[in-house]
């Protein structure tokens, strides 16, 4: 690959970056289907790819997918608990296939995915680590030794730009949750000052308790408080 032809798509790499982390009000699925169909835009001899989950060691979820083959694969691999997926989200950060009907780093899986998909090159990225689960980009091709270095290090580049995006949109969604939350929670003490006759302190307090009490998070107690609140109040409006 030219040094020229590198440095397009490094620009092109960075671009959709920017635009993913401009994509503040668009809903995840959407940039899910950016950052998939980006890695076979810009990865060269990507033909299908996917974006998984990690649950424990063993399994994961495809979050994403171009092609239902690549969704194929991903169940494969948690049918049998081993393949490059899994091994780039816990081992290696980085997992290439150059030809599956040669591969025989897990041959349970090869087994089953050689007779379920076409694919025959291979390549998984580990994209990012949140509450335990762990991320990976995979890029497939029906041709084999189709992923070269050169290709790998291009992945590398693109893996990282899409981590950094996705985890900053992680990061967003988070903080928007927590606002909610507070928000419901201060809803929530509100009703029981009024109510009760007590300062914000002891409100916070007694729903502590209740929180514990039955083994509820703060924020879904609250909510629930505020919900069961609400047709009394209107009733009593109509009254």
């Amino acid at each position: 690959m030219s040094e020229d032809t590198t440095t397009n798509v490094h620009v092109a790499i960075a671009e959709l970056a920017r635009r993913l982390h401009a994509a503040d009000d668009r809903p995840a699925e959407a940039v899910l289907g950016d950052v998939v169909g980006g890695a076979i835009d810009h990865v060269p001899g990507a033909e299908a790819a996917s974006i998984s989950i990690t649950h424990g060691r063993h399994a994961l979820t495809t979050e994403f997918s171009t092609d239902p083959l690549a969704t194929r694969h991903n169940e494969i691999q948690t049918a049998h608990g081993e393949g490059p997926c899994l091994a780039a989200a816990w081992d290696e950060a980085v997992v290439r296939i150059d030809d599956l009907w040669e591969d025989d780093r897990w041959p349970g899986y090869a087994a089953d995915a050689r007779n379920a998909v076409p694919f025959r090159s291979i390549l998984s990225f580990r994209l990012y680590t949140a509450d335990e689960k762990l991320g990976t980009l995979t890029l497939y091709s029906r041709t084999p030794d189709n992923f070269g270095t050169d290709v790998e290090e291009i992945g590398l580049v693109y893996a990282a730009h899409v981590a950094n995006a996705w985890m900053a949109r992680e990061r967003k969604s988070q903080f928007t949750s927590a606002l909610a939350s507070r928000d419901i929670i201060g809803q929530a003490k509100g009703m029981i000052m009024e109510r009760f006759g007590i300062d914000a302190v002891q409100a916070f307090e007694l729903l502590r308790r209740l929180s514990q009490d039955g083994n509820v998070k703060l924020a879904e107690l609250a909510r629930q408080l505020v919900e069961t609140d609400h047709p009394a109040r209107e009733e009593s409006s109509r009254s």
